[in-house]
């Protein structure tokens, strides 16, 4: 078959007509070994973001992705292993406790993880604020930690979907981030090069999410169980709201800790259902539990000391200092912290997740270029948490400075202060999880998990 015109193809798409298997695959194959240059592909990104793609389409994509690197199959090694994909979000540490919680179940789960992306944290970057703690494991390493303690978290490998890499830089400036299409490729391209048997996905929608509304939400959910149909690999997602920082730290090492809490039966009440619930679910595709004695096999593992134990195991198998686990204070720990008071007495009806977010890159948190340090010591600290009820005075947050001074620093504190909306009335409470969705298009359902009353046994 003759080689297609780039030129084309490109004239195709932005007509809004379909584009074969065969010049999907040629495009990106071209792409990632250097035979399209950049400008011609940014075009075809943008023409891919304005006129979408077809269900075969996406596949193609993702296929062509997929192949342009390394396939482990790790699930032909261990009899089941689960992964776990989040669309991320603000104080979203729910990685960190997922991992050594279901692995204490007997159950394997590995994930290729990755750093802060715009106002959303990175569970890397949380990790590697424990001491030694090695985010850039071989895939000897990972095998190694799977048999060992069951459970591994690590960044992608240079041999893992090159093409990906490419074309999410160009995606970054190109105003292309957003695309479903683009997005569903590039995550499923990664994930099902590692071969988990199952993958269970997290995707967010509201004032803290990409995905602003829950239509999109869905829809981006739908695209990405599309894409695991006839993988080999069993996928189901959770959509989930953020509308709040979830949980009550905001940053690296203050998240590591509240991950621990969780693993205690400590955590803040909506980062430990929804890992609870993402854990259950987990433990259900792998078939040797139901609903029921998945929920109750969990609660044990935190009741006996389990699940803390296994958390020990897992950051030592990964190099890091497990007695942070025990002792806080061996994490980076902040160098001063100023308090956020309230300026009058009512209900916290909203707190901004995605102001909150970019703050905290502010204090040195995250990244505002790809080369900046993380200050692991930088966060934020809520007190007090939407829907409470609070009096003129009372501490709000605490602004946590970390190893180098702000300079604007008081100014920061304050600003966080106008991210907090204190009213008169208590806010509407709505359910966490909106809907959980299997693999197959036509089911799909609303969760108890969440709903208002509703807190997990632990």
């Amino acid at each position: 078959m003759p080689k297609p015109s780039v030129y084309d193809i490109l004239n195709k798409k932005r007509r809004g007509e379909a584009l074969t298997d065969f010049e999907i695959t040629a495009v990106v194959t071209g792409f990632t070994w250097g035979g399209i240059p950049d400008y011609q592909m940014s075009a075809l990104l943008m023409a891919i973001a304005i006129q979408g793609m077809t269900t075969r389409e996406q596949a193609a994509l993702m296929r062509a992705m997929l192949e342009s690197g390394e396939r482990w199959n790790l699930r032909a090694r261990f009899d089941f292993l689960a992964d776990k994909h989040s669309t991320g979000g603000v104080g979203d540490k729910v990685s960190l406790a997922l991992a050594p919680w279901v692995a204490s179940c007997g159950i394997h789960i590995a994930m290729l993880s990755g750093r802060g992306l715009g106002h959303t944290g990175g569970t890397l970057d949380k990790l590697e604020s424990i001491p030694g703690f090695n985010a850039h494991l071989t895939r000897d390493e990972i095998e190694r930690c799977l048999a060992d303690v069951g459970c591994a978290i690590t960044t992608s490998t240079e041999g893992i979907a090159p093409a990906d890499r490419k074309l999410y830089a160009l995606r970054d400036v190109t105003g292309t981030v957003e695309s479903i299409p683009l997005i569903t490729a590039s995550i499923m391209s990664k994930k099902l090069a590692l071969g988990p048997s199952a993958l269970i996905l997290d995707v967010k929608c509201g004032a803290g999410a990409f995905m602003k509304s829950e239509d999109e939400a869905l829809e981006l959910a739908r695209s990405l169980l599309s894409a695991a149909r006839g993988t080999g690999t069993t996928a189901e997602a959770l959509v989930t709201r953020i509308d709040a920082p979830l949980g009550r730290a905001v940053g690296n090492a203050n998240e590591v800790i509240e991950a621990m809490d969780i693993l205690r039966g400590d955590g803040p009440e909506d980062v430990t259902t929804l890992v609870l619930a993402l854990a259950t679910r987990i433990l259900v595709m792998s078939g040797r539990f139901d609903e029921s004695s998945a929920r109750t096999t969990l609660e044990e593992a935190v009741r006996s000391g389990r699940a803390i134990e296994h958390a020990r195991r897992w950051i030592e198998a990964q190099g890091g200092d497990a007695e942070v686990v025990d002792h806080p204070k061996r994490l980076p720990s902040p160098s001063r912290t100023l308090e956020v008071k309230a300026a009058r007495s009512g209900y916290v009806h909203a707190i901004d997740p995605y102001g909150v977010g970019m703050l905290a890159i502010r204090l040195g948190a995250g990244r505002e270029k790809k080369e900046d340090s993380i200050d692991y010591a930088a966060g934020i600290l809520f007190e007090r948490v939407t829907g409470d009820r609070v009096a003129a005075g009372d501490t709000l947050a605490r602004v946590q400075i970390g190893s180098r001074e702000v300079e604007e620093a008081d100014e920061l504190s304050a600003k966080l202060a106008d991210l907090i909306r204190i009213d008169n009335l208590a806010p509407e409470r709505r359910p966490l999880i909106v809907e959980h969705l299997t693999g197959t298009p036509s089911e799909g359902r609303r969760s108890n998990e969440g709903q208002p009353g509703h807190r997990p046994r632990l």
